[in-house]
């Protein structure tokens, strides 16, 4: 289609725009004057320039001057074009006719009878077809006219006078047409130059390309024409089909050349359209379609769901303001699929191609471009997408602070880049009783407490300092540079602390946070629990530094306070505890790491044996012997309590049974757990186990906290009777220091009562424990069961013991636990050194 053209302003209209020179650059209008006025000059002088006519030329000067002229317009009428650039040049029969008229016409009226000629044919060819102004057709005249004149003054000057048909004569038209060439060859490249229609290097490659083949022909064309006229000039008709196949097979020439370097033009400006912008992608487009159609102007318009954009760009050497945009614009809408990517508008130069060949190749750019801007398009959706991503990673979404994973990385990057020395330390922020807020207000309302509470502690962190969102209503603040504060009574040689300055910026934060908030109409205010821990950054990890700050935290809302320091004495939690289970699981997989160690009961004034208790150790692989307080409330409070249980029951009946073996009579005491008791088919264990180990029920004493009793009575009762009535004996252990001794004794019956050992160590001293011991001595008679006294370790013990009248006692001043190997020979010797044993006891005698 062709576009109006581009309204011209409101400029006066001058000569320069008259003539068609508005828009052109100084050095084009300087040059065009220059040869225009050369050329009249020359044209005028050669005319007035007296050269003697040879005598053999065939026609007279009248009409050789007019053949001559009308020569120069057939052969511009016949020209052929080509696009150079944003230029267009025409390669014409100039030669041949500047050969034939040189014979026909005197030479110093060549260059007037060429501009004559070539004014006419391009003023007709302006008028059909090429819309050429005065100053273009002007200038084209007067450069082939300074052609011709150049070419006139080589042949003159080498041939001379000799006849038409000698060799020198042949030689000067030859060396003519060449001069010829070489003037009209140098205009033209000149003129594009200062236009800047095309580069210097590409108009001296091409030119030359499309025009010597043209230039041979057209020598060859004008002597044998020459010889014609002069032999016969009834042979110029055999010149009609020669002339006319010559014409073909030059047109066919230049259009494969062109077609062939639009085409390559084409991929290298499509191979530049991909860019990571639709800018970079418009920009790339508009200089390829300049380049490849050698186009006036470009414009391109594309459509976004965003909006419209529009682009722009003129070819170089031409104000198109001022010049308009006449000729040919093809506009192509732009589509992928079924979406309309925009519109794609080319002003062509001059419709060197065939209108559908151009149209063609402007929709097939249309189309690589609107691939290229769609492509763009994805990709900056893509990569707007992956930087949201990168964010929603990195940052809650509620609060738009950063989350736990971006803490954890960042604070860690942030103290490795840190000086070892340099003190940080790190604030864990918790709101008291959020879940109220959400219960009462709703969780919608509760998220705007969130947001509002990072917002303020945003306003209160400084530059380079961490702020994140932790977990439901937590908040982190990383400082990564703390002062320190100097205490004035602090001693010169110890280094000041610069926990006093975290433990303020907590309370201030506190205090900030803490201030009055309006929640859908309701006004409230929202405490906060800060736990603190500081460390130097060299010598902490993040995460530790983390583990540190949330005891602290945990601290200050146990003891509900504002802020709360972390101290070494909150690690209630270690590594050791966290490996702690599968440890266990591992020591019941194999048969040496859960062990029994042995401790005999004894009659208090023969130190005869009356019973063993079993007390279970760990022997571990890495941190030794363990314990039951190391590992116990593990097992009580997990799945482990059943093997446990089955494995301490099978070590203790056969450590019972290798002293019934050896001529030993005596039960063997094992410790219960609350909730064995709590399990209905507790008894069935203890009497499979029994009867595994073939030991008579009577043998083995399961002994009872009291505590345990407290609850869930009837369960506990129902499995105490079944035991009872297997036959296996029951001890109360720790009697006294609940709150249930003397319910339980008349609730569930016993066979033992053992005295906690806390009154036997008070009781010389103390006539309060002294007075429970005796209690308890005295109930077990009344009951009659069997009373031990635990952890006797002296004399003064003993002899207070058997003075309250207690018959048995276990501890350390008759013999300390042991392994199962060696508990046999203790009792043995125990036994036997019995009888010896019956002596009065004083308060100072050594036992």
């Amino acid at each position: 289609m062709t576009a109006p053209p581009v309204a011209r302003s409101g400029v006066r209209r001058s000569w320069i725009d008259a003539t068609g020179l508005a828009g052109r650059s100084r050095a084009v209008r300087s040059l065009t004057a220059c040869v225009i006025a050369l050329a009249v000059l020359v044209a005028v002088g050669g005319a007035l320039l007296p050269v003697p006519r040879p005598a053999d030329r065939p026609l007279s000067v009248t009409i050789g001057v007019a053949l001559a002229a009308l020569l120069v317009a057939a052969g511009q009428l016949a020209r052929l074009r080509f696009r150079l650039g944003r230029g267009v040049v025409s390669v014409s029969w100039g030669e041949a006719a500047f050969i034939i008229g040189y014979v026909v016409a005197p030479p110093g009226w060549l260059p007037l009878a060429t501009l004559a000629g070539a004014v006419g044919a391009w003023a007709v060819l302006s008028w059909l077809d090429e819309h050429r102004n005065v100053a273009e057709v002007t200038h084209l005249a007067a450069s082939l006219s300074l052609g011709a004149a150049g070419a006139a003054t080589v042949a003159r000057l080498i041939g001379g006078d000799a006849p038409i048909l000698s060799v020198r004569t042949q030689v000067a038209l030859v060396a003519g047409a060449l001069a010829y060439l070489v003037v009209t060859f140098g205009l033209a490249a000149l003129t594009l130059t200062l236009h800047r229609d095309a580069a210097t290097a590409q108009i001296f490659a091409r030119i030359p390309y499309a025009k010597i083949p043209m230039f041979v022909g057209n020598v060859l064309v004008g002597l044998a024409a020459v010889f014609a006229l002069v032999r016969g000039p009834a042979w110029l008709f055999a010149f009609v089909p020669g002339l006319w196949l010559l014409q073909r097979t030059y047109r066919f020439h230049l259009r494969a050349e062109e077609e062939r370097r639009m085409w390559e033009a084409f991929a290298a400006a499509t191979s530049t359209l991909p860019g990571a912008t639709e800018s970079e992608v418009a920009a790339a487009g508009l200089r390829g379609a300049l380049d490849v159609f050698g186009a006036r102007r470009v414009e391109l318009e594309v459509r976004t769901p965003e909006g419209e954009h529009r682009y722009a760009k003129d070819g170089p050497g031409q104000d198109n303001l001022l010049a308009g945009l006449p000729g040919p614009a093809i506009t192509r809408t732009m589509v992928v699929g079924t979406e309309i990517v925009g519109e794609l508008t080319v002003w062509l130069a001059a419709p060197t191609l065939p209108v559908p060949r151009d149209e063609a190749a402007i929709s097939a750019y249309g189309d690589a471009l609107a691939a290229a801007l769609h492509d763009a398009a994805a990709g900056a959706r893509v990569a707007e997408l992956r930087e949201q991503a990168t964010y929603n990673f990195a940052h809650d979404q509620l609060t738009g602070v950063r989350n736990r994973a971006s803490l954890l990385a960042d604070g860690d990057h942030l103290l490795r880049s840190l000086e070892r020395d340099r003190h940080v330390a790190l604030l864990l922020l918790d709101v008291n009783g959020f879940r109220e807020v959400n219960g009462t207000l709703g969780h919608r309302c509760g998220d705007e407490v969130l947001a509002l509470i990072a917002e303020r502690l945003g306003e209160m962190s400084r530059e380079s300092e961490l702020v994140a969102r932790t977990g439901d209503d937590e908040f982190a603040l990383l400082i990564p540079a703390i002062a320190t504060l100097t205490d004035s009574a602090m001693p010169l040689h110890e280094t000041p602390s610069p926990l006093p300055l975290a433990v303020r910026r907590a309370r201030e934060l506190a205090e900030h946070i803490g201030q009055p908030m309006e929640i859908a109409g309701v006004r409230l205010a929202v405490e906060i629990a800060v736990g603190v821990a500081v460390a130097r950054a060299g010598r902490v990890e993040f995460t530790e530094l983390v583990r540190r700050a949330s005891l602290a935290l945990d601290q200050a809302k146990q003891q509900e306070l504002a802020v709360s320091t972390y101290d070494t004495s909150q690690d209630a939690l270690t590594t050791d505890e966290l490996a702690l289970l599968a440890e266990l699981q591992d020591a019941l997989a194999v048969d040496d790491q859960i062990v029994l160690h042995l401790q005999p009961a004894v009659d208090l004034v023969t130190a005869a044996p009356t019973g063993v208790e079993a007390l279970v150790r760990w022997r571990h692989p890495r941190r030794g012997q363990l314990s039951p307080n190391d590992f116990i409330r593990t097992v009580e409070h997990t799945e482990l309590l059943t093997p446990f249980t089955h494995r301490v029951l099978d070590l203790a009946l056969t450590a019972a049974g290798n002293w019934n073996q050896a001529g030993v009579d005596l039960p063997v005491s094992v410790n219960v757990s609350a909730r064995s008791l709590l399990d209905p088919g507790f008894p069935g264990q203890i009497t499979d186990a029994l009867r595994r180990h073939r030991t008579p029920a009577s043998r083995l004493v399961l002994e009872i906290t009291e505590s345990v009793a407290v609850s869930e009575q009837a369960i506990v009762d129902d499995v105490l009777a079944e035991l009872r009535d297997a036959g296996v004996q029951i001890s109360l252990d720790d009697f006294g220091t609940g709150y249930s001794s003397l319910a339980i004794v008349t609730r569930a019956p016993v066979h033992e009562i053992k005295i906690d050992r806390s009154f036997v160590d008070d009781m010389i001293d103390s006539a309060a424990a002294e007075a429970v011991v005796r209690g308890a001595v005295e109930l077990g008679a009344r009951l009659g069961v069997r009373v031990v006294a635990e952890g006797v370790e002296t004399t003064e013990q003993r002899a207070a013991l058997i003075e309250l009248g207690c018959p048995n006692a276990q501890g350390y001043h008759f013999c300390k636990p042991m392994p199962a190997d060696r508990i046999v020979q203790a009792l043995t010797q125990l036994a036997e050194a019995a009888p010896d044993n019956i002596r009065p006891l004083r308060a100072d005698d050594a036992s």
